[in-house]
Parts: C-alpha cells; sequence; structure tokens
C-alpha cells in the first residue's frame, strides 16, 4: 500500500496535470495498475471486520459456551463451571469438536469480558499413611431448593488419594461421624491426621506459651482409633496444602454444577463413586496412576476397630410456657414437655430425641438444620429465559426444575416456550416453585397456562401415569 503523500501525487498528475495513466506509471515508475486503482478511484476508508470462523462461531456452540459463561459470571467463582465440566456437557449434546477448540473460544471470550486469572495452589509432600483433614463449604439441590454442604475432605498427600462426606454442619457430631465414613471409605485409619484448629476437636489452641488443648470428645474418639493428631499453627492454612488443594478440586470437579440429592446417604454415595473413578488418573508429580500409589499407601493404615465409636451428644433442656425447647439455635415445639421439669436431648448428626426423666420420648425427628433449605432464584433465572428461550434446554438450572413444570416448559416451539415462561412467571409473584408444581392442573385451569395453540401438547394424566410405574418398578 502507498504512503498517503504518494497517493495526493497520483491525484494531481492525474487531475491537476492531465497525465495519462501510462504516463503517471513511467514517471513514478509504479505499477500500472496501482496508477490506475489511485488515479480514478475514490478512496474512501472502509473498517474490515474479519468473521470468526469455525464450528464455535458458524455454529450455535458459540452461542450456548456464551450463554453458560454468562450466567456463571452471576455466580461466585466456586460454584462455576469448569472447562472440563461445559466440555462434557457438550458432548452429551452432540458436539463434534475437541476440547482445545473450547478452550481456545473461552480464552477469546475471557479476553473481552473477564480479566480474572486463576490462582495457584502450595504442593507439599508427607510420607505414606499421613492424611489432611478439612471442612468445604458447597451447594447440592434437594427437591427443587438449595442446600448448604459442609462436605469434610480427608486427602492423603503421598498418592494424592482423596475422600469426602457431605455433611450439614461443622458442629462435633457431624465431624466425628464424617470421621467414621471417611474411614471406611478408606478401608483403614491414618496413622496421623493433621488437622485445622477445628472447633470440633480444639478446645485451646496453640501459643507462645502453651500447647494445644483437644476436646475431651475428640481425645476418646482419637483413642478409640487409634491415630496420631497434628494440629496446625494458627493462620498457618499452607500447612495442610494437600487438603486445600483438594477441597478446591472436589469443589470445582464434582460441585461446579449443584447436584441433585434425595439426602445426605444418597450424596455421599454419588461423590464416593466419583473419588473412586478420578483415582484412575496421572499424579500431578510422579508420572504414576494416583489409584496405584493409593494400594501401596493403603498398606500403611491402621487397621478399623471391631466395634463402632458411638458419635452422639446429650445434654438437658430448658421448656418455654408454649412447650419449646431450643435445639440448633431453633424453638422446636415438642408435645407435653411442660409436663415435666426437666428433660434429656440426645443428638446425632442428623437426628434429636428428646426424653423424659422416666424415659418416654416425647420427640424422635431430623435435627433442624436438615430442614434449613433456599429458594432458587427462578423470577430471574426465568426473566433471563425468557429472553433467550433456547437456553432452556441446556441451562444448568433445567434439570432442577419440578417435574411438571419442566415438561410444560421443554416444547421444541421457541414462540410457544417463550408464552409458557411468561405464564410461569407471573404465577411466581403469587405462588413459589415448589407449590405450582403441586398444584399444576388447578393452576392451569385457574389462569389458562395452556390456552395456547400447541401442536406439543402434554397428556398430564399419562405423564404421572408413567412416572408412578417407573417409580413402582424401581
Amino acid at each position: 500500500m502507498l504512503a498517503m503523500s504518494e497517493i495526493n501525487c497520483i491525484k494531481h498528475l492525474r487531475n491537476n496535470k492531465g497525465l495519462s495513466i501510462t504516463k503517471i506509471q513511467q514517471t513514478l515508475k509504479i505499477n500500472w495498475r496501482t496508477a490506475k486503482k489511485y488515479a480514478d478511484k475514490d478512496q474512501i476508508p472502509t473498517t474490515k471486520v474479519s468473521p470468526k470462523k469455525g464450528m464455535m462461531y458458524e455454529e450455535n456452540w458459540g452461542e450456548i459456551v456464551s450463554d453458560w459463561l454468562f450466567e456463571d459470571s452471576k455466580l461466585k467463582r466456586k460454584e462455576r463451571r469448569t472447562k472440563k465440566k461445559m466440555f462434557e456437557e457438550l458432548q452429551e449434546l452432540r458436539f463434534k469438536g475437541s476440547y482445545r477448540t473450547l478452550c481456545y473460544f473461552i480464552e477469546d471470550w475471557n479476553n473481552t469480558h473477564s480479566h480474572e486469572k486463576d490462582k495457584g495452589y502450595e504442593r507439599l509432600e508427607h510420607p505414606p499413611g499421613e492424611a489432611q483433614v478439612d471442612f468445604g463449604v458447597m451447594g447440592a439441590v434437594q427437591d427443587g431448593e438449595l442446600v448448604d454442604v459442609r462436605a469434610l475432605v480427608m486427602s492423603y498427600p503421598h498418592s494424592n488419594a482423596g475422600f469426602a462426606v457431605p455433611l450439614p454442619s461443622e458442629n462435633q457430631e457431624c465431624f466425628l461421624h464424617g470421621l467414621q465414613l471417611l474411614f471406611k471409605q478408606a478401608g483403614g485409619v491414618p496413622m496421623k491426621l493433621r488437622i485445622d484448629n477445628l472447633t470440633p476437636a480444639v478446645k485451646k489452641i496453640r501459643t507462645k506459651t502453651e500447647e494445644v488443648q483437644l476436646t475431651d470428645e475428640f481425645l476418646a474418639f482419637q483413642n478409640h482409633y487409634g491415630f496420631e493428631v497434628q494440629v496446625c499453627n494458627p493462620r498457618s492454612g499452607h500447612e495442610k496444602g494437600n487438603v486445600e488443594n483438594k477441597v478446591g478440586y472436589i469443589r470445582y470437579n464434582f460441585f461446579n454444577k449443584a447436584p441433585v440429592m434425595t439426602s445426605f446417604e444418597d450424596l455421599t454415595v454419588q461423590l464416593e463413586k466419583q473419588l473412586i473413578e478420578d483415582r484412575n488418573r496421572l499424579h500431578y508429580e510422579k508420572n504414576v496412576l494416583i489409584n496405584e500409589l493409593w494400594q501401596n499407601e493403603k498398606k500403611y493404615l491402621l487397621q478399623l476397630p471391631n466395634i463402632e465409636y458411638p458419635v452422639f451428644k446429650e445434654e438437658t433442656g430448658k421448656v418455654n410456657k408454649y412447650n419449646e425447647i431450643k435445639i440448633d439455635q431453633v424453638l422446636v415445639h415438642v408435645p407435653k414437655a411442660s409436663n415435666y421439669s426437666l428433660l434429656y436431648v440426645q443428638l446425632t448428626w442428623n437426628t434429636v430425641k428428646v426424653v423424659s426423666p422416666d424415659g418416654e420420648i416425647l420427640l424422635d425427628d431430623y435435627r433442624p438444620y436438615m430442614k434449613k433449605r433456599k429458594a432458587l432464584p427462578w423470577m430471574s433465572i426465568l426473566k433471563t429465559w425468557i429472553h433467550k428461550p433456547r437456553a432452556v434446554s441446556y441451562s444448568r438450572y433445567k434439570d432442577y426444575l419440578p417435574g411438571r413444570v419442566k415438561d410444560y416448559l421443554l416444547v421444541d416451539h421457541l414462540a410457544i416456550r417463550r408464552e409458557r415462561l411468561k405464564a410461569v412467571a407471573g404465577l411466581l409473584i403469587t405462588y413459589d416453585m415448589k407449590r405450582i408444581n403441586e398444584e399444576f392442573y388447578e393452576l392451569i385451569a385457574e389462569e389458562k397456562l395452556g390456552k395456547e395453540e400447541n401442536p406439543y401438547e402434554i397428556n398430564w394424566e399419562e405423564y404421572d401415569s408413567l412416572t408412578s410405574k417407573k417409580e413402582i418398578k424401581l
């Protein structure tokens, strides 16, 4: 391309001096076509936008991933999908591209939407048979509502094998019960267990003049199983860096999209299976399968005792005039409680039992935190879906929709889908999603949700009969 001064010279010779194209070419010693181009054609500046090519841009895969990234950008970082998880979900949608194609697209998207960088973790080395344990806060979905999960994670740094148990709280009963399950999953007890200054285990932290003091209950538990305890110094998380890494790894790979659970026991089984499969990968430094290293490390574990340690707590409770007793900072109604001056409360990790002095069981129920739920932000989610109805089919929230509402919304016709989304969003002003699903037939009749002409109309009676048959079969 010629410089602007040369272009002006050509224009001057052509327009003001009247020279021919051939004469200009000979005078300036340039190509004839170049002389013709700049002498007779207008030089109007234009913007050159090169459309990006490839399946991520030419097909709808890029739109799907963009919607995921935009959807996840509203969540906390620990709750966002990983690239691996996105690739797996794309493959379920019959994506034919490679993992690297996805990574290139996400990198390009992040360059224009985000400037955050991942942070690394410190690596530690330890002898076989030594474990580290810590809690991690994660999330799951039960009955269409969010449940806060305290995952107790145990890692063995020598092999990098990991184990985890989801729990409803971080109190002493949950902590000791979780350790029991972790020991069973590992098939033995670690010789040494490194912990943080967890309240269920540590009564007094280490200072310059005094050693750490463990709680009596944890000391009794430790003596029963025979492991040695190593307590980290205050504000020294790097001393158990391997389990810190493992908590993050489990969160990003198994809780990145909140799993659906029917109970904590069900989620425990799911997580155990996933972590067993996860050991069939190479150790990050030793270039050996983690499972192979773990099978060798298991030889160093202590044997499980023949008798399982009973984990529970007993305390006395005071009753108010309304027959209520405070359990886990929540007032719980106990029938006939005011008839007694003193009541005994027996607590396990998930249950509470209130017993009278003469042995009568007045209450036998789940602990209050087992019923604690948080509603999903369905109104905000539906507003996004109304704007982009195509996104419903591959949204992270699709699997959390109750059955009848889900089948009602997932129609192929996008115009009908948008209208139904608007209808359900209107009902959310008055009802919650759980009630909408439970009273779906009545609401259809009252609000006329099915008034549009729908070529894909659903026979709800047939759907319910098939669902009940499936449940019976299971």
